[in-house]
């Protein structure tokens, strides 16, 4: 049996290597590397960004174009259902897909005017209509999906053959079947646009000539849609929405100074003339006094001629005297009237006066828009005061206070008592918050649970095989390192559970074996423990010193 001091030599090869201090210094780098690798490839494991479609339904041409630009911005992809869909991180979906536009693509698989370049020697006329048709019809398609809201589109033009015969002339229509995109729809206006884009593309095309759907079977160009309600189209329902808005705001921003943020809300209601009228109106006065009227014109004329009469009565002085006052009695007969002296000649007297026509054209003009009537409600809070003693005290507003307020409406709203507006500003107390509506719990909620089930199980396996690593390779290599530096440290406990510590010598363990002794048991280890406290007491004191000061630590 060797003595405990005398060092042993390890046995040569890849054993002695690994037994030697350098060797298990190597060992533990490479286990603290494969430890922190492991802790690294978790991390990504559990970090793995989840993959969503980017485009799908593309054809070939489109598809080498879209990966081609995503490996120029460096965004990862994959394909999905066979080639038929490209992936790429859900974090940069809408990114790429704005980048991708920017660049026009997807380009889509409509065919255009380039059809035409094609065209073949000794093509018909008929050939030649519908490859135009369908170029045409190609072109409205990708004018169309230039929209944000319409990830495809068809277009259907029915063209009528031209005809010398005014009774046989037919007109053009037209099909626009869209494809919105997930949780996109169109308004009024954009499709008023798309009718008026294709019925300007198509000579001879009314808008009402043109029909649009919807993927869900709905007609999305109906003239009761269009319209609006009140037979208002969305230009004019906007315009009102927005004068409406603008003048509670109005309200709002001149009474928040005075009683204070959230204490005031204001509505109005504006109901605006969108008629146009145009009234001509010519009016006449009734007949005026010569002398008030303008003489429009004035026009006399006189004549005299004719031989003197000759001279009858009775001659003398008598006659050339005016004749008496006549006087007749009352019941006496009427006497003999007395014949008449002739006048010397014929005198002819015409007058004509024209007086000018009092009258009054007016041209009057009504524009479109016009305020006809306006009506506002405001509703303010009970104002808050705080008294000395930091109390806060709720009270309604006072009179003046109320007048005040409602003057400062009136000019802010335009108020016009003669065009019939009405205004109406209320003092009350608002109510606390609305309750919040209680959670619903997670195991009402199977998708939750489903991702909370996998996002926790990536980190407990995770955990777990960290766990494993660290207990079958990382925790043997630091006792043995440890091992290596402690000098003292040169027996340790061996046995299984539930067996009595044994002290092993570590010098022994090197030694060789007699014949037929391969391995040493228990009771080996133990009588070698024994012959060396008789032999060296010192050195078996030394070792429980070790243990006990180890144990104190």
């Amino acid at each position: 049996m060797a003595v405990a001091g005398e060092a042993v030599a390890p046995p040569p090869g890849i054993a002695g290597f690994v037994q030697s201090p350098a060797g298990r210094n190597v060992l533990l780098s490479l286990g603290i590397a494969a430890a922190l690798g492991l802790i690294v490839a978790g991390w990504l494991w559990t970090q793995q960004p989840e993959y969503r479609v980017l485009f799908s339904n593309f054809s070939d041409r489109d598809g080498g174009a879209i990966v081609a630009s995503l490996q120029q911005l460096n965004i990862p992809y994959k394909f999905a259902e066979g080639g038929g869909a490209i992936l790429v991180p859900a974090n940069q979906v809408y990114d790429a897909r704005l980048k991708l536009a920017s660049q026009g693509l997807p380009k889509g698989g409509n065919v255009g005017f380039e059809i035409m370049e094609n065209q073949k020697l000794g093509v018909s006329q008929f050939l030649e209509q519908v490859n135009y048709q369908r170029a045409l019809e190609g072109e409205l398609a990708s004018s169309i999906q230039s929209l944000a809201a319409v990830q495809a589109a068809r277009v259907h033009l029915a063209l009528p053959k031209a005809s010398v015969f005014m009774r046989e002339q037919q007109k053009p229509t037209a099909s626009v079947l869209l494809n919105l995109s997930p949780g996109r729809s169109l308004d009024e206006q954009q499709v008023s646009a798309i009718v008026h884009l294709v019925a300007s593309s198509v000579p001879d095309l009314s808008a009402k000539n043109v029909t649009v759907v919807d993927q869900a079977g709905d007609l999305l160009s109906s003239s009761e849609k269009m319209a609006g309600t009140n037979g208002l189209d969305p230009a004019q329902l906007k315009y009102v929405q927005e004068l409406q808005h603008n003048i509670a705001t109005r309200v709002e921003s001149i009474i928040v100074p005075i009683v204070g943020a959230n204490n005031v809300r204001a509505e109005a209601t504006a109901d605006v003339d969108f008629s146009h009228t145009e009234q001509a109106a010519e009016t006449y006065k009734p007949n005026q006094p010569p002398n008030e009227a303008a003489v429009r014109s004035l026009q006399t004329s006189e004549t005299a001629g004719g031989s003197p009469n000759n001279a009858t009565g009775i001659p003398g002085a008598l006659t050339n005297q005016p004749p008496a006052p006549a006087t007749a009695p009352i019941n006496a007969a009427p006497a003999a009237a007395a014949p008449a002296p002739s006048s010397a000649g014929n005198t002819h007297k015409d007058s004509t006066v024209n007086y000018e026509v009092d009258k009054t054209i007016r041209y009057m003009q009504q524009p479109m828009g016009g305020l006809k009537r306006l009506s506002v409600a405001v509703v303010v809070n009970y104002k808050h005061e705080i008294d000395k003693a930091g109390k806060v005290t709720v009270r309604p507003l006072s009179d003046d206070e109320k007048t005040q307020i409602t003057n400062l409406v009136k000019e802010a709203m335009g108020y016009n008592k003669d065009r019939g507006d009405t205004l109406n500003v209320v003092n009350s107390a608002f109510a606390g918050p609305d309750s919040i509506a209680e959670p619903i719990p997670i195991w009402k909620r199977p998708d939750d649970m489903i991702e909370l089930a996998k996002e926790y199980g990536k980190w407990l396996l995770y955990i777990i095989v960290a766990f494993w690593f660290y207990r079958t390779f990382v925790r043997p290599m630091i006792n043995k390192l440890k091992k290596s530096i402690d000098p003292t440290a040169e027996h340790e406990h061996v046995g299984e559970e539930g067996d009595e510590d044994a002290i092993v010598d570590l010098s022994t363990q090197h030694e060789v074996e007699p014949m037929g002794n391969a391995v040493r048991t228990y009771q080996d280890n133990l009588d070698a423990a024994k012959e060396l406290a008789r032999q060296d007491p010192k050195v078996v004191a030394n070792i429980v010193k070790a243990w006990v000061g180890g144990a104190n630590e």
